[in-house]
């Protein structure tokens, strides 16, 4: 069989079969198959190396059984912890995630969408960073299914799968006063369009007389950002910061300039990747749950049942907020120390 594709006939063949009995055991469906016969198909198909034709198939049943996931910027850990998830999730119901990186761009957001929905993907899963376009209005319009994920641009019809931009930013600032800090700094991005900007806006009705901080949402500005303002004299005593990759480039710069976190600047960041675990200090996190995001999101897009609203966002405590190992600092929080 080396020189040519296995064939559903080859299978059969060998299986002593039919071809439609293959086919029902290889496609699940639409008869049903005795357990014996079913599991001599499988072993000749894996005896012979057979691997379905996806095109035939989809020619067949006009779907391809692949979702396309247009990701905000794969290079972002968040964001990249979170295609994991939805392809996790997608994986679960059979399907093969096509996953294209934006890169924060708008008009790559919208080509990459053209482009799945060219190769007649059997649904979208779109993790927008900043809105803008309704990209979605596209698929929605070629009746292909399509749910936003994190963000959603304004009036968009698509159904979206939001993080936790609430409760993250009041559990931050409880816990940091819990530590005896009111004036609570946050560093927002460079303008309050879509996530970062509900965030600013529930840390300002928590803290109306903190200062806002800004900087682009890379460690390299946040560590800059940092680095003057410890010079200047001007780093604030407490900070929550939008992202991690800010918290991580807030640590490098207090590192470089030899503050002390925690013990000049308590520090809390609202996304929990898994890399706020491995800094020095580890991040103080307000984590979102991004497996559930990721399960809600897919749910939606293929109409299975709904599982229940996406829990919030959990502190997890560690040091740089100015908690130590010695510390019981769940005295006035619902959640425990990592």
């Amino acid at each position: 069989m080396a020189d040519r594709a296995v064939t559903l006939a080859d299978v059969a063949r060998r299986a002593g079969t039919s071809t439609a009995v293959v086919s029902y055991v290889i496609n699940d469906g639409p008869r049903p198959v005795a357990a014996e016969t079913r599991e001599r198909v499988l072993a000749a198909a894996a005896e012979l190396g057979y691997r379905p034709n996806r095109v035939a198939r989809a020619l067949r049943s006009r779907t391809t059984g692949v979702v396309g996931l247009v990701l905000a910027d794969a290079s972002n850990p968040y964001f990249a912890a979170l295609a994991r998830c939805i392809e996790q999730a997608l994986d679960e119901h059979g399907k093969l995630t096509l996953i294209g990186n934006a890169g924060y761009a708008a008009e790559r957001q919208r080509n990459l969408v053209e482009r799945f929905l060219a190769a007649q993907v059997d649904g979208l899963v779109i993790v927008s960073a900043d809105g803008g376009t309704d990209v979605a209005a596209g698929a929605e319009a070629a009746g292909v299914p399509a749910v936003y994920v994190h963000n959603q641009p304004t009036r968009a019809h698509a159904p979206v799968v939001a993080a936790d931009n609430r409760t993250a930013v009041h559990e931050a600032v409880a816990h940091l006063r819990w530590h005896g800090h009111e004036r609570i700094a946050f560093l927002a991005g460079p303008h309050d369009i879509g996530p970062v900007g509900l965030r600013r806006q529930n840390w300002h009705t928590a803290v109306a007389d903190a200062e806002l901080l800004r900087c682009d949402y890379s460690r390299a500005a946040a560590a800059t950002s940092a680095e003057r303002r410890i010079t200047d004299g001007a780093m604030p005593r407490a900070l929550i910061t939008a992202t991690d990759e800010q918290a991580i480039g807030i640590l490098a710069g207090a590192r470089t300039r030899g503050l002390s976190v925690p013990d000049h600047l308590a520090l809390i960041s609202l996304d929990g990747t898994p890399d706020s675990a491995y800094t020095a200090p580890a991040l103080t996190v307000t984590r979102q749950p991004l497996q559930a995001m990721a399960e809600h999101a897919v749910d939606q897009l293929l109409g299975t049942t709904t599982p229940p609203s996406v829990p919030d966002a959990a502190l997890v405590i560690r040091h740089s907020c100015g908690c130590r190992p010695t510390t019981d600092c769940t005295t006035n929080s619902r959640h425990s120390p990592e």
